[in-house]
């Protein structure tokens, strides 16, 4: 009751003519609703290697990717050092971009509401903010060179269709991806397992093969990654529907789904945390001369987002069709 009888006093201030100013309380309050759903909806970011936006350091940021190094294979000479080896790192450049929404809310809709709006407003909010992120990651990894199309059956995304089973994702597709990677001495994550990200449509069919294994079977002896629903052959997955798909773009006009296989520091991302995202909330009177009667409150939030891919090898994107 404290709390509503806060947000009241704070967007309703129709006896005064000063400007109001949320409290830090309130402030982290609502930015932390915002942020923790923005993450909820950040499924792509979790894998990347993650860089933070230097602040004055202008558009660009940069990525740095460390070349293995060769095979120490000369035996050492007693009683001399050997020369030194250096590392071989790239510097790979991305160009930050602004994005952004909010909404406006009016004093007749905070006064007679009985919801605390503000507060609905920044979890909505939040949630557009982590699908747009994500979707940003999303289209940067779509266009990385190393594609598998089902097991190998196909050489087209045009080829794959719908009516055929050895088009839909199997097992064998699946072990086909991590050999891939594994060939590549593409490091899986900490738990020795490399990770797919795959689509609700495309989890009804690999779901019903034997050999998957349900989370909720190793939930309590490993911790489970964001949208995380199973594992099978050295692979975990997480579900999305953001995963990306090539609508109409196979035999007959079927959809053609994308399930990606990363290893580690495959791609980067910027940060979320550190300046990533900012909540922005405008109470009743802020608006000066351009909102002469306080009729009119805002709640948004603006982000700075990139990503980039790393090691080409590093990732694998399997496209299928999957059961009608």
């Amino acid at each position: 009751m404290k709390k509503i009888e806060m947000i009241l006093n704070l967007f309703n201030n129709t006896n005064t003519t000063t400007q109001p100013e949320l409290s830090s309380e309130m402030k982290t309050h609502y930015s932390n609703t915002l942020i923790d759903n923005a993450k909820a909806n950040l499924v792509h970011d979790q894998f990347g290697q993650k860089q933070p936006i230097p602040k004055n350091g202008g558009k660009t940021i940069l990525f740095r990717k460390y070349n293995p190094l060769g095979k120490a294979v000369t035996p050492l000479t007693e009683g001399v050092t050997p020369n030194g080896q250096q590392l071989s790192v790239q510097k790979i450049e991305a160009t930050v971009e602004q994005y952004g929404g909010y909404v406006e809310l009016s004093d007749m809709f905070i006064t007679t509401s009985v919801d605390n709006n503000v507060n609905q407003a920044a979890t909505l909010l939040g949630a557009q903010a982590g699908e747009t992120m994500d979707t940003i990651i999303r289209e940067k990894l779509s266009g990385g060179t190393n594609v598998q199309y089902a097991d190998g059956s196909v050489s087209a995304r045009t080829a794959l269709s719908c009516t055929n089973a050895n088009h839909k994702l199997t097992v064998l597709a699946v072990q086909k991806a991590v050999r891939f990677l594994k060939k590549q001495k593409a490091r899986p994550f900490e738990d020795g397992c490399f990770v797919a990200i795959i689509h609700p449509d495309v989890t009804f069919d690999l779901t019903r093969d034997p050999e998957w294994i349900d989370a909720v079977k190793y939930a309590g002896s490993e911790k489970l990654l964001t949208g995380e629903i199973g594992k099978i052959r050295g692979c975990r997955f997480v579900e999305t529907t953001e995963a990306k798909v090539f609508t109409g773009a196979g035999a007959g006009g079927c959809n053609v789904y994308s399930t990606l296989v990363v290893a580690k520091n495959a791609y980067g991302v910027t940060d979320i945390d550190n300046g990533g995202v900012e909540t922005i909330i405008k109470p009743l009177g802020s608006g000066g001369t351009h909102d002469p009667l306080n009729q009119r409150a805002t709640v948004g939030w603006k982000a700075t987002r990139t990503a980039e891919i790393l090691m080409e090898s590093f990732m694998v994107r399997i496209e299928t069709a999957c059961s009608v």
